[in-house]
């Protein structure tokens, strides 16, 4: 089954959005790195019904109307890789987590580095909020759209809590879809 995507226009840049068998596969930033995100071939599509969704919730979340999305995903990575995104999807609006934090919650407590690797290849920026982990001192640290778009996104979200800050608050949704 072939991609289809659409770019829209953004406070955070241009961004590309892409689907495929009514699935969302990939957000992508403008200034992307080639093959940080590796598809298939592409066909254009403004009027595909999961690219036309996808882009109403982002218009919503910019708008500060949505804090959690409802969209179809299917992630294309390794197993390890899908285990992070998931535990991405689990972040709570507004909170951030490190990558240690991401590790442990895995089941993987000395994989940090690879928990960094597998979020920075996180195909579903924004929708899995991988711009939620930062550093172990809270810094920001590497992101596909940039650190300006990340703290643009961290600001929307007035993030700022971590599960350090206060212990009651843990992970939260469960599934590929976040609601």
């Amino acid at each position: 089954m072939a991609y289809v995507y659409k770019t829209v226009q953004t406070p955070v840049g241009k961004l590309t959005l892409v689907a495929r068998a009514a699935k969302l596969v990939a957000i992508l930033w403008e200034n992307d790195k080639p093959g940080r995100v590796r598809l298939g071939p592409m066909r254009e599509d403004p009027r595909d019904a999961t690219l036309l969704e996808t882009e109403r919730q982002l218009r919503e979340y910019f708008a500060g109307e949505r804090v959690c999305f409802d969209l179809p995903l299917d992630f294309c990575g390794t197993e390890f890789q899908k285990r992070v995104w998931q535990a991405l999807l689990e972040i709570p609006y507004g909170e951030t987590r490190s990558y240690r934090d991401i590790a442990l919650r895995i089941g993987h407590a000395t994989a940090v580095r690879a928990v960094g690797a597998a979020n920075g290849r996180n195909p579903i920026s924004i929708v899995a909020p991988c711009h939620r982990v930062v550093g172990a001192s809270g810094g920001l640290t590497g992101f596909a759209g940039g650190l300006p778009a990340k703290a643009a996104l961290l600001a929307l979200e007035g993030a700022g809590t971590t599960a350090r800050d206060n212990p009651s608050r843990t992970f939260g949704m469960n599934g590929l879809t976040q609601r």
